[in-house]
């Protein structure tokens, strides 16, 4: 009878390590991995570890975890890196954008504005260590995207300048022309400028295999540039909520809801905002939630003052009241970036590879 509970207990344990219930990415384990832009000189993508989510140390001293010349194949440098399991848990996934935000490659690529790219890049791993990069140059056209569709966002795709800030989420609800239900929503700010004023946001659907993607579609438009969403579940009250930058305006990190990943999305609420920084610039927010709490931690970069400063702020379980902006502690020349949750074994392995990384140098 002893041995019965002690296994009732361990599956429940196990059951409640995963977040089996609520909509969006797969939650599993009590560490937790920063995946984040490297912002020291070139960029390049950095993870850095947990134990409790507030104290934190790099990986591979903060040098790149793979090489951007490979996974990057368009300008070489990756950029606002995201990153989540599968939601089968059978492996992880990744995004970023890939540009290299230099005179140089300005110069070499013939952009109009230093800021400007033209696409971003689909990752796969098993380990967390070794990435398979799929890449996508929204230059070319509907010939890069599935042929569900054939309604397309522009007339003419070669003056695209900006493609930013992929992130992912689960998507349960998305089905397929054969049928088949559930895809990863990729949702990105894009600009052409030679067909629409601003950057708004748009979303497109990739297949299990992380490899393929559908024709864009307009997520919303509100009348001004916005960038760098990042959409949750909320379960304290059944929505999704999205904080974002808008470009513009008064300075901060403000949250929209909807009932629907693909919205209608709600004007931004004016009253409750992440505003800590005053007039200072902000931008490339990440929320997540601590093993066992319903409350959410705020992640976003203060990119005003030099040295810049990332923070993480705390919200309570509606993703409201924003307070104590902290900066993140023991990571080296941190940028945009994303959290997940992970556990004492996959902790321990990137522990290893790290150590054996600093013996081989």
């Amino acid at each position: 009878m002893k041995r019965f509970f002690s296994l009732v207990l361990c599956v429940f344990v196990s059951l409640c390590s995963v977040n089996t219930f609520a909509k969006g990415n797969l939650q599993k384990g009590n560490r937790y991995l920063f995946c984040h832009m490297n912002d020291a000189g070139p960029a390049w993508t950095a993870y850095a570890l947990s134990k409790d989510g507030i104290h934190w140390h790099d990986l591979l001293d903060g040098d790149s975890i793979f090489s951007d010349a490979v996974m990057a194949p368009i300008e070489k440098r990756s950029r606002d890196a995201f990153i989540c399991r599968k939601h089968d848990n059978s492996g992880y996934l990744m995004v970023f954008t890939d540009m290299d935000a230099s005179q140089a490659s300005r110069k070499r690529m013939g952009k109009v504005e230093t800021w400007d790219n033209y696409g971003i890049c689909l990752l796969t791993s098993d380990d967390l260590i070794h990435w398979k990069s799929k890449n996508f140059d929204f230059r070319k056209g509907p010939s890069i995207f599935l042929k569900e569709t054939t309604n397309t966002p522009y007339t003419d795709w070669t003056t695209i300048n900006r493609v930013w800030a992929p992130q992912i989420v689960w998507d349960e609800d998305f089905v397929w022309p054969d049928g088949r239900k559930g895809g990863y929503m990729i949702y990105y700010s894009m600009w052409n400028r030679a067909e629409e004023k601003y950057d708004r946001m748009y979303y497109s659907h990739a297949d299990e295999t992380f490899t393929q993607l559908t024709m864009p579609k307009l997520l919303f438009d509100w009348g001004y540039a916005t960038i760098d969403a990042d959409i949750n579940w909320v379960e304290a009250d059944q929505r999704w909520h999205m904080m974002i930058k808008k470009e513009g305006g008064t300075p901060g990190l403000f949250t929209a809801t909807s009932p629907s990943l693909t919205g209608p999305w709600s004007e931004p609420v004016e009253d409750d905002y992440v505003n800590f920084e005053g007039k200072k610039k902000c931008e490339g927010v990440s929320a997540f939630q601590l093993a066992g709490k319903d409350t959410w931690m705020i992640g976003y970069i203060e990119y005003s003052s030099r040295p810049k400063n990332y923070r993480i702020c705390e919200a309570d379980r509606f993703m409201r009241n924003f307070k104590n902006p902290k900066n993140i502690e023991g990571v080296s020349r941190p940028q945009h970036g994303s959290f997940m949750r992970i556990t004492k074994k996959e902790y321990k392995r990137l522990e290893r590879w790290s150590a054996k990384h600093k013996k081989g140098k």
